[in-house]
């Protein structure tokens, strides 16, 4: 969280809430860590009215996961399980004793790792996946190059930049919604699959 800009609606000082589903309401931490930057209550609604409908059974990755809100809200909401990966070990930390607090050890696991290292190293496939990392480390190209095989292949992702900047997903994902706030750009892509005889520059078939 930028502490030069005022909370978002719904955010607290040092906390985030989730909006919906079985745990709506609950609040998670939000430590003062630099480049920690929750998404906003409005983006978070938005972007979930767009996926109600793929959730229920979905199993989501959440690369840099800090305060949770987003593979937590997914699992509020119907999906069936979530990864939540979290490099610096005091955020970690911090997801592991709100996934405790829950109860929902069963569905939700806390990776300490890199969001890269986990990629490389992980043999799970995903249905959805958040990738939210800091801006200024401009890890968008590296994650977007390795996430797809990790993916299930009618996968959804989601990718928060700058208001500026559209990272760009390999060719077969194909821009579903998108929206901007003063300060970031969010959009949610989904996972098109060539049919045999198709070329890359084909019309792409979900």
């Amino acid at each position: 969280m930028n502490g030069r800009r005022p909370p978002a609606r719904g955010m607290t000082p040092g906390s985030v809430r989730l909006i919906g589903g079985h745990w709506r309401g609950t609040r998670l931490p939000v430590p003062d860590v630099a480049g920690l930057r929750p998404t906003s209550d409005r983006v978070r609604e938005t972007l979930f009215n767009w996926l109600q409908p793929m959730l229920p059974g979905a199993r989501v990755l959440d690369l840099f996961a800090g305060s949770g809100a987003l593979g937590l809200e997914a699992v509020s909401r119907g999906a069936s399980s979530a990864v939540l990966v979290e490099a610096d070990p005091g955020l970690a930390r911090a997801l592991e004793a709100v996934v405790a607090k829950l109860q929902a050890g069963d569905r939700v696991q806390v990776r300490r790792m890199d969001a890269l290292a986990c990629l490389d190293a992980a043999d799970d496939h995903f249905d959805l996946a958040f990738v939210d990392p800091p801006f200024a480390a401009d890890l968008w190209p590296a994650v977007l190059a390795r996430l797809p095989a990790r993916m299930a292949a009618d996968g959804w992702l989601y990718v928060e930049s700058p208001a500026t900047l559209a990272p760009s997903p390999p060719a077969d994902w194909r821009l579903h919604r998108e929206g901007r706030t003063r300060d970031v750009r969010y959009a949610l892509y989904r996972r098109a699959t060539l049919h045999a005889g198709q070329a890359p520059g084909d019309p792409l078939t979900t």
